[in-house]
């Protein structure tokens, strides 16, 4: 595997080299708050992809040609690891962009599959974008883990819109996520996931629908100790205050609001980006 090949030729003591995340919008925030928790010595360098959102509708050869420019650019600064932080985007292009880099990068369908079969359940929900769900890479994913579990995915889009434009914790919020839920009334699951990482910002709103039997599984967190084993085994952790770089190809004003909400302003700057072919 090309995380572990890379690894095993550059293995170091410390790298205080920062950790660099993409999403399409804002919802790789998400993971970033995990990674200020979980791992608070690691700097992160965050590009969220405004000026071409939404993802989900947008054909995979299109996204995959978006998240290489990012990675690039991410490579560039330089971070010691990518984790790309949107579901759309790993389906798409997980394969080529640690392909075409030369440093290691996660996706986070592989946690999040593997957190929901090791909750041991038989029925496992998913809801995702209209992209990742037509894909069907939660599907194979968790069928290629466990054959026998029995999997209902749901294509959720307008949840996106509603974190994107800052409607959480609003009577809109929740009829929304009431209406696109309404599969798992008929189709009850045991375990639902998150499958795309805008929609940890909508747990209260999912909780009151789904009911308190069923387990939410979270691909942010699951991501972020997945990469916490591979900084920890191969030595590569910081021991150096974190800083927070954060790049918006959109609206920096969207960003720095979400940022303010979702991370309490626990950042250090947020810049514009031009990606290359961008006018």
């Amino acid at each position: 595997m090309k995380v572990q090949g890379y690894l095993e030729d550059e293995v170091d003591k410390m790298d205080n080299r920062p950790i660099g995340i993409m999403d399409s919008g804002l919802g790789g925030l998400s993971v970033v708050r995990v990674v200020q928790r979980e791992l608070p010595n690691e700097s992160i360098v965050f590009v969220g992809d405004e000026g071409h959102f939404p993802y989900g509708t947008k054909s995979q050869s299109v996204v995959r040609q978006l998240v290489l420019k990012i990675g690039q650019f991410l490579q560039s600064q330089p971070v010691k690891l990518m984790i790309i932080a949107c579901n759309t985007a790993t389906a798409a292009a997980l394969p080529t962009v640690q392909q075409q880099l030369t440093i290691p990068v996660i996706g986070v369908i592989n946690p999040g599959a593997k957190a929901a079969i090791d909750s041991d359940v038989q029925r496992i929900g998913v809801i995702a974008t209209e992209s990742t769900t037509k894909d069907g890479a939660y599907v194979r994913e968790l069928q290629k883990l466990n054959p026998s579990v029995k999997v209902i995915s749901k294509a959720t889009q307008p949840l996106v819109a509603i974190v994107e434009h800052g409607k959480t914790g609003t009577p809109e919020a929740q009829e929304t996520v009431n209406e696109q839920l309404t599969i798992f009334d008929e189709q009850p699951v045991d375990a639902l996931i998150l499958g795309c990482t805008h929609f940890p910002f909508l747990t209260n709103e999912i909780k009151q629908k789904m009911g308190p039997n069923v387990k939410l599984i979270d691909p942010a967190l699951e991501t972020v100790n997945q990469a916490k084993k591979l900084l920890t085994k191969n030595q590569l952790l910081s021991d150096q205050p974190a800083s927070y770089q954060l790049y918006s190809t959109g609206d920096r004003k969207d960003l720095i609001s979400g940022a303010d909400k979702w991370l309490a302003g626990h950042y250090d700057s947020c810049n514009s980006l031009q990606l290359e072919g961008d006018n």
